[in-house]
């Protein structure tokens, strides 16, 4: 089963620098990652939301390879590469996994203007090695599906705080 944990920063860049931190942690097997994704609220109340994968990307890289391998048995792979990389494209575009869009857009929209916030939905996390980490960009715990224990344990910790 996945965690997911949201948390707020004052800053609108600062999310960015922690999404970083754990894309590290994450090449370093230490975070799990189902899915990840930040927002940002600017001065003017616009809210962008920057997911951690590109979907689109990749659905045209998988569909231009199955599409060229397709045009191929037909003798026609250009075509069948540039038909299967748009279809690849528009299925990627589409698609949604992991941590719903409309939910992170809804609590995107209860945050101050010059603001962020990441989300991560994450299957398994070494704690004693992440935690630290995080604490150091401060941040209010938002929303989590942790237990209500490891739930106080973050937010003393990013309050700079020892746990109880």
């Amino acid at each position: 089963m996945s965690d997911l944990v949201v948390i707020a920063y004052p800053e609108e860049n600062r999310a960015a620098e922690v999404m970083s931190t754990i894309h590290r942690l994450s090449s370093e097997n230490l975070v799990d990652l189902e899915d990840a994704c930040y927002v940002t609220k600017s001065q003017d109340g616009k809210i962008r939301l920057h997911q951690s994968k590109d979907l689109t990307a990749a659905g045209a890289l998988s569909g231009g390879l199955w599409g060229m391998l397709v045009g191929l048995i037909f003798l026609a792979p250009v075509f069948g590469l540039a038909i299967g990389a748009l279809t690849g494209a528009l299925t990627g575009k589409a698609s949604d996994y992991g941590i719903d869009d409309a939910f992170i857009k809804r609590l995107a929209e209860q945050m101050k203007s010059g603001s962020s916030a990441i989300f991560t939905l994450t299957r398994k996390v070494t704690a004693d090695k992440v935690i630290p980490e995080l604490s150091k960009y401060g941040g209010t715990v938002l929303r989590t599906s942790l237990t209500k224990d490891a739930e106080r344990k973050l937010e003393a910790a990013l309050q700079g705080q020892k746990a109880a």
